[in-house]
């Protein structure tokens, strides 16, 4: 049962995260990652600055912030956000509820965002699943992650439940810290982000009080990110096309593998958007719904700010004309921009096993980028019909 402990699920304390930290700086890739990130520093100088950690807030500021910013320089074209001001009267305490398309990134370059406004940093719900090997789970939990149990049977996961929604709900209510958690398990990996209902009775397992009051509490702000790039976007085409056929099982350290893809892979141009806190009259009108359709209008009420806030890109307008066999929004791009797509595409394509149906994956590959124009059209259509 110690699993089902708020103490297993935690992220490190400052006592802890300053002996996991000593243990990484011996690790053997870090000369070379030093040699990258602080590229005008001698290649001894991350392990020294691990070393000499005294806290989880200064190892973010001395090398996490840093290596955040390496990512953003070397592989985004243009990084932008929007709606930070909307923090600044919840007091930095509340759950962002986001879109989820790298597995390291999404809440990496939420960080940076707070950080870079002197905002205080959040925690960050993250999979058991990433915790391949020690070093690793040294980092993630030593940069404020609370552990997600996965892989579990239904009584497990009712019980890992019930803690994970009880430390979130008292992190957030007592003060302590804002939580980052994404919008369902595991990144979107078809393009179109939805929340999943059982992540809502999750959260709300904890409450004490009526539904009204234990959504309130909790202050959610959905968040966007935008890739005009997506990461892992060929590898992500291939499990669907996979799953199509069988069930799909990851290989060792397949996950590893994607985090390292997404930081290096170019990504163009990256937006985030903080959209607007969920309103005490959007959960009131909730609460007045019978048993799952409460979840499921705070469930909508999210989607709608995750698509709004979505900023599509050229490549999302060719996409969808391309998959479509239409020039509906030929306006937003030149034919170059077209082709250059379109090769870019192809290679992408060439990038894995070439048993795959090729047509198949074409399809799927394209609306990943084609489909957060569908999501945007079905809600303009909604509140056409309202």
């Amino acid at each position: 049962m110690e699993q089902y402990q708020v103490e297993s699920i935690a992220p490190y304390t400052d006592e802890e995260a300053v002996v996991a930290l000593g243990k990484i700086a011996n690790h053997p890739s870090v000369p070379w990652i030093s040699k990258y990130i602080f590229s005008n520093q001698p290649e001894t100088f991350l392990r020294d600055q691990l070393k000499q950690i005294h806290s989880i807030d200064e190892f973010q500021r001395a090398i996490m912030s840093h290596a955040i910013e390496w990512v953003i320089e070397t592989s985004v074209h243009n990084f932008s956000y929007d709606g930070v001001s909307k923090l600044q009267s919840l007091n930095g305490k509340c759950l962002f509820m986001s879109n989820h398309r790298d597995i390291i990134l999404d809440p990496a370059f939420t960080q940076i965002i707070l950080f870079r406004n002197h905002l205080p940093l959040t925690e960050i719900c993250v999979g058991d699943n990433l915790l391949q090997s020690k070093a690793l789970e040294y980092l993630i939990r030593s940069n404020r992650m609370i552990k997600v149990i996965r892989g579990i049977s239904a009584r497990e996961l009712y019980l890992s439940s019930q803690v994970l929604s009880q430390y979130i709900r008292d992190t957030i209510t007592s003060g302590k810290s804002s939580v980052w958690i994404a919008q369902k398990q595991g990144r979107t990996k078809d393009g179109a982000d939805v929340t999943e209902q059982g992540l809502l009775k999750m959260l709300d397992m904890s409450g004490k009080k009526d539904f009204l009051e234990n959504f309130r509490e909790l202050n959610i702000v959905p968040l966007s990110i935008s890739y005009e790039y997506e990461p892992c976007d060929i590898l992500k085409a291939r499990e669907i096309l996979i799953s199509r056929t069988q069930k799909y099982v990851k290989t060792e350290n397949e996950d590893l593998q994607s985090i390292m893809l997404g930081i290096k892979q170019q990504k163009g141009d990256v937006h985030l958007n903080f959209g607007d806190p969920l309103t005490e009259e959007e959960i009131r009108e909730a609460s007045y719904c019978d048993k799952n359709d409460r979840y499921q209008a705070i469930r909508h009420a999210v989607d709608r700010r995750v698509i709004e806030g979505f900023k599509l890109w050229k490549n999302n307008y060719i996409a969808y004309d391309l998959v479509n066999h239409s020039f509906k929004y030929s306006d937003r791009y030149a034919p170059e921009e077209m082709e250059r797509f379109i090769l870019y595409t192809e290679k992408q394509l060439d990038k894995v096993e070439p048993t795959l149906n090729r047509v198949e994956l074409r399809d799927i590959f394209l609306r990943i980028y084609a489909n957060p124009i569908v999501s945007k059209e079905q809600m303009a259509n909604e509140k056409s019909d309202q």
